[in-house]
């Protein structure tokens, strides 16, 4: 027996929360959009291709779980979530973001993994306040406006086609975590060493420093490696 919408309202009627996950939802319930309190809403593991732009009603909504569904895009509306802080969007089949959601001046965490975008979403470069973006197991290079991700302690773009690493990642100087395992990287920039804050090279996927494993490192960079961070960062600092 499947719990209907109007159940869960009788039962929490004040909830700022409400969990519809794996309930083989092919589209949100209609009353779902009347319940504009909500702070948190989880419809992940479902069977959802799109969203209505009724969604943008939601004026307080600081986490928006939609992970594990069959999305191809997002409503534009999802720009008018000013209060969100939270998204998590991996495992669908978006091919891009709409530009409007850099309007989420809040957005702190943001993952896309899983998906099929090839480039950065443009309008990420407003977002001031992203500290976490999961961009793993897409198809996407990395272009100069991640520059732009100034407050980003968390970045994971592996297993995608990356072949170089850009000066312009450098700038991210509060990086704590960066992941580039599984590309095709070749070389890394000669200012990486301006990512102090990675401190190691990291093994477990959950360990904070620089993931960088299975790509197609050059010499002198794979050997020096060998030795740690700091034999790479000292090689790469000028004299």
């Amino acid at each position: 027996h499947s719990t209907s919408l109007t159940e869960i309202q009788e039962r929490i009627p004040a909830s700022p929360t409400l969990g519809l996950a794996a309930r083989g939802l092919d589209e949100a319930p209609c009353a779902l959009w009347q319940m504009r309190e909500l702070e948190k809403l989880n419809l992940s593991l479902n069977r959802l291709c799109a969203l209505p732009p009724a969604l943008g009603a939601f004026h307080n909504l600081v986490v928006l779980n939609l992970w594990g569904n069959e999305l191809t895009s997002l409503p534009p509306e999802i720009g008018m979530l000013r209060s969100q802080r939270a998204l998590f969007t991996h495992c669908n089949r978006l091919s891009a973001v709409p530009e409007e959601l850099g309007r989420c001046d809040e957005l702190e965490v943001l993952s896309l993994a899983g998906n099929q975008l090839t480039t950065l979403p443009g309008g990420l470069a407003t977002a001031h306040r992203l500290a976490e973006l999961n961009l793993g197991h897409n198809r996407m290079d990395i272009d100069e406006r991640i520059r732009d991700l100034a407050s980003l302690k968390i970045l994971i773009v592996e297993e995608n086609r990356l072949r170089s690493l850009l000066r312009a990642l450098c700038h991210l100087t509060a990086l704590e975590l960066l992941n580039v395992d599984f590309n095709n990287l070749q070389n890394v920039p000669g200012e990486m060493y301006r990512l102090w804050r990675l401190e190691k090279l990291a093994s477990h996927p959950l360990d904070k420093g620089l993931h960088i494993v299975h790509n197609a490192l050059l010499k002198p960079i794979q050997d020096l490696l060998q030795g740690g961070l700091d034999a790479l960062f000292n090689y790469l600092k000028p004299a």
